[in-house]
């Protein structure tokens, strides 16, 4: 079996969650925060990616990141060009830690309309997906787009742009993520879930057979509303976003989707810390791994 495929099939049966360490630009100074690393520790981009990095080694290498618990993890770009221990960072992922790796492909979002925010273009993105793989053995990717409200031309806009992209990324020989993350605090939340959902459906049934996708999907007000989505014969997996809910809640919430597991960013970091010591560290970060395992099984 090949290494793709084995990554595949890790991710359409394995136990287990996605670790989403792909905070990027306009989102690093706030996680950073949130750490415990003040903007007036590191002086310019440079320093703060330096800091972010040290931040996601220090994740990456802590005892309780594995594939007993953790199927994959989503990178930044800058993050799959660097190096954990002296190795590329998808490498070490997958070698030390049996964990998949995947890419953040988008460029962030454009301006609201019709109730949505598409993605902005991806200018070199056929050179980037063929560099992530051939150099970095990428799996796959994750593309994020936003919806804020039941606006149906608003939410098939969002669908087929990021079914779009989908379709370069499955040329290229990976595994897209599409996310069209539902925001948590939309007062039509459930309604444009509903709209969502009939938009994916009719996307994934156009597809042929062998150009597969997994989903990333904030979690529905309504419990096993994706669940018809991931049993389509073109879905690898389904994940659920945390959208800002605590750990707690995030947990609580997924514990009711049986057919989604989790794919969290700041659940996964919450209350880690630059100043814990390792042992500190290593076991909060053990016990939110743990949190977040059970919530997805």
């Amino acid at each position: 079996m090949s290494v793709f495929d084995e990554q595949k099939q890790k991710m359409a049966t394995g136990q287990g969650f996605i670790a989403a360490l792909d905070q990027s630009g306009g989102s690093t100074p706030k996680a950073l925060k949130l750490y415990g690393v003040e903007e007036d520790e590191y002086n310019g981009e440079a320093e703060m990616y330096g800091e972010i990095h040290k931040m996601r080694t220090r994740i990456i290498t802590a005892p309780d990141f594995t594939d007993a618990k953790v199927l994959g993890a989503i990178l930044f770009e800058r993050t799959m060009r660097a190096e954990i221990e002296g190795i590329p960072t998808a490498q070490y992922l997958w070698e030390k830690r049996g964990v998949v790796p995947f890419l953040k492909i988008d460029k962030g979002l454009a301006d609201k309309a019709d109730g949505v925010q598409l993605m902005k273009p991806m200018p070199g993105l056929e050179e980037l997906l063929a560099e992530a793989k051939a150099t970095f053995g990428i799996f796959g990717t994750k593309e994020r787009s936003v919806i804020h409200e039941a606006n149906e031309a608003g939410i098939k806009a969002v669908v087929a742009q990021q079914f779009e992209v989908g379709k370069t990324v499955v040329a290229a020989g990976l595994v897209p993520i599409i996310e069209p993350e539902v925001d948590i605090n939309s007062p039509t939340k459930s309604e444009a879930e509903e709209m969502l959902k009939a938009a994916i459906k009719a996307e994934l049934d156009a597809l042929p057979e062998g150009d597969d996708v997994m989903l990333k999907l904030t979690i529905p007000s309504v419990d096993g509303l994706y669940d018809e989505l991931a049993d389509h014969p073109r879905v690898v997996r389904v994940v659920a976003l945390s959208g800002g809910y605590s750990t707690d809640v995030a947990c609580e919430k997924l514990a009711k989707q049986p057919k989604m597991i989790a794919s969290f960013s700041r659940a996964l970091a919450e209350g880690l810390s630059k100043k814990q010591s390792d042992d500190a560290f290593n076991g909060l970060l053990g016990s939110n791994i743990d949190k977040i395992y059970q919530a997805s099984l």
